[in-house]
């Protein structure tokens, strides 16, 4: 029986990226006999403009009816002046919302190829490989009462709501150490525990659940001192679990650590195993159309998805072997490109990581 998997280009360089992830899709296929049947829908500035709304009920739809999900990228800014319930990212998040994807998988692996492209000294990110576990569904982006009223002397206020219940805390905090268990068994609880109520009982929760994972070593650390850290030594983390807010702001710095956000996967899984894949960048419209995105964000994701819902974790390894092949080739988009080298379009790549897992083939069927 085939598996169905819905594929969202999204906004701007979405299409261009997902495009190439199609040609890897269609070749694994080819390779393994996934019997993968690729369907195609519209969420973002795209379906705003086709539909009037940035998520319609047939994207969901065949969502709820696919085995698993691919996404491009949402967003751009020709529709910054439209209401805020209708903006992109609203599609985003409502899909999250809508399909239980709670766990936010964001790794931040380090290729050693690229390990010159980091920022940060070569000897301090030099086999990086950690892995934040963001909750998706919950805390302030979508706590309520939220909004901007106006007071009695005529001054407008914005108000938001950080709210966890038991429950959430509990379903993240399993996932995360679970993964840990798969890792090297250390999992970092980050909270503002000393100021904020609702990370207090997110700390709480964490210190209860610890017990039924006696292999893996809790710790904990405020926001603030694990953005430090992760500057200073990011290599000392594991496993990084968090809420909305925090994952949001510190998946992007441990991003950057790895030299280039378009080198990183992200995976949002509801409690079924079902999965969200999408890269960590965003639509980059400033490049869309020029055959410079970098591609590899989204092929990984594709690797994800091998992984972690369809349970085909010989493809996910091939896949990201033939990543590995390529940059070990010098091929690179103009992102990841050194001094003195020649980047390569956006086709270009996804062309090389086909030729690659042909390679993968080729010797899987000789072998």
């Amino acid at each position: 029986m085939g598996r169905r998997i819905l594929m969202l280009p999204g906004d701007h360089i979405g299409g261009e990226i997902v495009a190439e992830a199609d040609k890897v899709l269609r070749a694994v296929d080819r390779c393994f006999g996934l019997g993968l049947d690729l369907d195609y829908g519209l969420i973002g500035g795209a379906a705003l403009d086709v539909e009037g709304v940035p998520l319609p009920d047939s994207t969901l739809a065949s969502a709820r009816q696919s085995d698993a999900i691919l996404l491009g990228a949402v967003g751009g800014p020709q529709w910054d002046g439209v209401a805020r319930e209708l903006r992109p990212e609203r599609g985003l998040l409502k899909i999250r919302s809508e399909l239980g994807l709670f766990g936010n998988l964001r790794p931040a692996l380090l290729y050693p190829q690229l390990a010159g492209a980091s920022s940060l000294k070569p000897e301090i990110v030099a086999g990086l490989d950690l892995l934040i576990v963001r909750e998706l569904t919950g805390g302030i982006y979508f706590g309520e009462p939220r909004g901007v009223r106006t007071l009695e002397n005529g001054e407008r206020e914005g108000f938001n709501t950080d709210v966890y219940r038991e429950s959430e805390i509990q379903r993240i905090a399993h996932l995360a150490f679970r993964l840990a268990r798969q890792r090297d068994r250390r999992l970092c609880s980050v909270d503002k525990a000393n100021v904020l109520e609702v990370t207090a009982l997110w700390r709480e929760v964490l210190e209860s659940i610890a017990p039924s994972y006696p292999d893996v070593e809790l710790t904990h650390l405020y926001v603030d001192n694990a953005a430090m850290q992760l500057v200073m030594a990011p290599k000392q983390f594991d496993v990084i679990v968090t809420g909305n807010l925090f994952g949001d702001i510190l998946s992007d710095a441990a991003a950057m650590l790895t030299g280039s956000i378009g080198m990183l996967p992200s995976a949002s899984l509801n409690e079924a195993g079902f999965g969200l894949y999408e890269p960590c960048h965003g639509s980059a419209p400033d490049i869309s159309g020029q055959g410079r995105a970098n591609p590899l964000a989204t092929i990984l994701s594709v690797a994800m998805m091998m992984r972690y819902t369809l349970a085909e974790p010989a493809v996910a390894i091939a896949i990201e072997a033939a990543v590995g092949q390529v940059l070990d080739a010098g091929l690179r988009t103009a992102d990841i490109c050194a001094q003195g080298q020649t980047a390569i379009t956006t086709e270009a790549m996804g062309d090389a990581v086909v030729a690659a897992l042909s390679q993968h083939s080729s010797t899987r069927h000789s072998s």
